[in-house]
């Protein structure tokens, strides 16, 4: 890989992470890991208020990482960019381990 390659490589993975970087986005992401979820159902799970979590929404679905899709008046975001579940997967093994029984 020449420099150029490798330089334009970091920046779009730096763009990446900047996404990511967030706990409230990334709470967001984890849970629409699972399955597409409703703006409403989304605010239920995380007790984030509506407009912070547009906000959130909007920056997602800005850097490609979300799409929506609207049935009548309620919109669904789901996860667009399969590099967002590898480095959820990841961060979950690190962050996130298993309850002790």
């Amino acid at each position: 890989m020449n420099y150029n390659e490798l330089y334009d490589n970091a920046l779009e993975a730096s763009e990446f992470l900047k996404s990511l970087g967030n706990q409230w986005r990334l709470m967001i992401l984890c849970s629409l890991g699972e399955t597409e979820k409703s703006v409403g159902t989304l605010e239920s799970e995380l007790q984030l208020k509506q407009s912070a979590l547009s906000q959130h929404l909007a920056r997602l679905r800005r850097d490609g990482l979300v799409k929506t899709r609207r049935d009548a008046q309620t919109i669904y975001y789901s996860i667009k960019d399969p590099n967002v579940m590898k480095v959820i997967l990841v961060l979950q093994e690190a962050f996130c381990p298993p309850a002790k029984s």
